[in-house]
């Protein structure tokens, strides 16, 4: 999970560790390309904040694929859908969740990006 709001990463890591789900966390797209690089097992999912500081969550997310094609990308925004959709975040094993969220919203919206739903 990449999110560069400290309060929000946290909240968002917590609900989905309630659901079963291990999370790993980075306040940016550097520091979860080391924590990608630095985990041997595979990356089912990669949880995203759409507009951060020095790379976006699209970008990230494309680094992230060349090291692990198979990962599951679920983008996350605050900003409407007319500011995103140039963004292009939607696409194959994507999807995207709006911010403010609940965490059974969330844990919904990761099961089906896992396609366990």
């Amino acid at each position: 999970m990449v999110e560069d709001h400290g309060e929000l990463r946290r909240l968002a890591a917590a609900a989905l560790a309630s659901y079963g789900y291990c999370v790993l966390e980075a306040a940016c797209g550097r520091d979860a390309l080391a924590v990608v690089e630095g985990h041997p097992a595979a990356i089912d999912l990669l949880l995203t904040d759409v507009v951060m500081p020095e790379m976006t969550g699209r970008d990230l997310a494309a680094r992230i694929r060349t090291l692990h094609p198979e990962t599951g990308v679920l983008f996350m925004s605050g900003y409407t859908d007319d500011i995103i959709a140039p963004r292009d975040v939607r696409g194959s094993r994507a999807g995207y969740i709006q911010k403010p969220f609940t965490p059974l919203a969330l844990a919904g919206k990761v099961r089906q990006i896992l396609g366990m739903t």
